[in-house]
């Protein structure tokens, strides 16, 4: 089963697209670029539609999502950790 899916190799977040993901449970998750598994273990409940880190971040480091500079870390994340607007700001504003 497909938990995440993750635009390119580079991208460091997939995307949840099942219902219920809880901490601690094993994630699959698939690189659409290139057609290849990685796997998770999440470390924070993820709604579906939202992201999971797929590697550490600390305050001030860029996400990357689709190839693109998606936000600015404003908190810790570790990799596993649901990712969304209460840890990532746009840099728009």
């Amino acid at each position: 089963m497909i938990h995440f899916v993750v635009h390119e190799e580079g991208d460091g977040v997939g995307v949840v697209v099942v219902e219920g993901v809880k901490s601690g449970q094993a994630l699959s998750g698939w690189i659409m670029e290139d057609d290849k598994d990685v796997e998770v273990t999440a470390k924070s409940d993820i709604p579906i539609g939202h992201k999971v880190a797929l590697r550490d971040y600390k305050p001030g480091d860029t996400v990357i999502k689709y190839g693109v500079d998606i936000g600015k870390v404003v908190q810790p994340i570790r990799k596993g950790e649901h990712l969304h607007v209460h840890n990532v700001k746009t840099k728009r504003w």
